[in-house]
């Protein structure tokens, strides 16, 4: 079931349109490498440890090989010397781009919140995963984050007990799965760190292999805010607002914010609409899902487990093709007054 062919088929559905938003240009001095925070670092790029897990399994027995490659992030503080809280940044396909440099830390940071956005394309040589989303597996995305989460929290302007994470596309995928207990135990955190909000936005995962099972008790009870464009035909509204329900109904507090008229990619400064004819996406119907006690795959409106020629056959009827991606300022603009919204409130309970 974890076969990279397999992750293959699902993930070309986030990739097609990556390349029109290529990867941020490399700075021309390299990251300072560190370990820790605690020396109060100030604004700029630093690397640091993370891992290259290839599965979800692999992800949650944990880094036994003992590999590392260090990925970079960008450290945004607000004005000030208080304690502050902070969000993650989460890229997608296209890796790091300029709104997640610009707009959205001058957004965070207005509002006192520290912003930490990741590059882990850039350093795994990586510039966009459109071609082929296994050249950075997904649970690697979620082993940066929690990588990032670790070394935040140790900065000592972060209050280490508000630190949430926001994941656009792709990007989505690693922040809906940062919100569940299995994964998050297996991290083994240091004093019970976790994250304390999470913002999935234009999420993929809502449809298709990445898709879990929703029980009581699988996803954290930590608020949840989901933010999509309702003209969204790449990752389409529908799933992720069903998903969001069943979230919700599972014991998560969970909102939605709708934004009216919004394509997938509302939130980059090119404001020009793309269709992108090749690109693979999940349908909204499809019903394919996972358990995370077991990995197993189900088909989710019919109950039956998933095996064999069974599987296969339902991932490759849950393909299309075409889509279309547009920039918004108006629509970036309502989505960073709901998620500063929403953590304020979430971070003064």
């Amino acid at each position: 079931m974890h076969a990279p062919a397999s992750i293959r088929h699902y993930a070309r559905a986030l990739a097609a349109f990556a390349a029109l938003f290529a990867a941020f240009p490399a700075h021309a001095q390299a990251p300072e490498v560190v370990t820790t925070f605690a020396s109060g670092a100030a604004n700029g790029r630093y690397a640091f440890a993370s891992w290259t897990p290839k599965t979800l399994g692999e992800l949650m027995q944990g880094n036994k090989g003992g590999e590392t490659v260090n990925i970079v992030g960008h450290l945004f503080l607000p004005p000030g010397n208080d304690k502050a809280p902070a969000v993650v940044l989460v890229h997608g396909s296209g890796g790091i781009y300029n709104a997640e440099l610009d707009y959205w830390p001058k957004q965070f940071n207005a509002a006192g919140i520290a912003v930490f956005t990741l590059d882990m394309f850039g350093p795994r040589g990586v510039p966009s995963t459109a071609e082929d989303q296994s050249q950075v597996p997904f649970a690697a995305d979620l082993a940066d984050a929690f990588a990032a989460l670790r070394l935040l929290a140790t900065h000592p302007r972060i209050d280490q007990k508000r630190i949430a994470i926001m994941g656009f596309s792709r990007g989505g995928i690693a922040t809906l799965r940062a919100s569940v207990e299995k994964i998050i135990a297996a991290q083994k955190l240091p004093d019970g760190l976790r994250y304390a909000a999470f913002i999935p936005t234009y999420a993929g995962g809502c449809a298709g292999i990445f898709r879990l099972v929703v029980k009581p008790g699988v996803f954290s009870k930590a608020p949840m805010l989901f933010i999509h464009g309702d003209a969204d035909d790449y990752t389409p509204i529908g799933p992720c607002q069903d998903y969001a329900d069943k979230i919700g109904k599972a014991g998560t507090p969970v909102e939605f914010v709708v934004l009216e008229g919004a394509q997938h990619k509302f939130d980059a400064d090119d404001l020009k609409r793309y269709y992108v004819r090749g690109a693979t996406r999940t349908k909204a119907d499809c019903p394919l899902e996972i358990d995370i006690d077991t990995l197993y795959a189900y088909n989710g409106t019919s109950g039956a487990r998933l095996q064999g020629e069974a599987y296969t056959a339902l991932l490759k009827s849950c393909g299309a093709v075409g889509a279309t991606v547009e920039g918004s300022h108006r629509a970036r603009d309502k989505a960073a007054q709901a998620a500063i919204g929403f953590l304020k409130k979430t971070f003064a309970n």
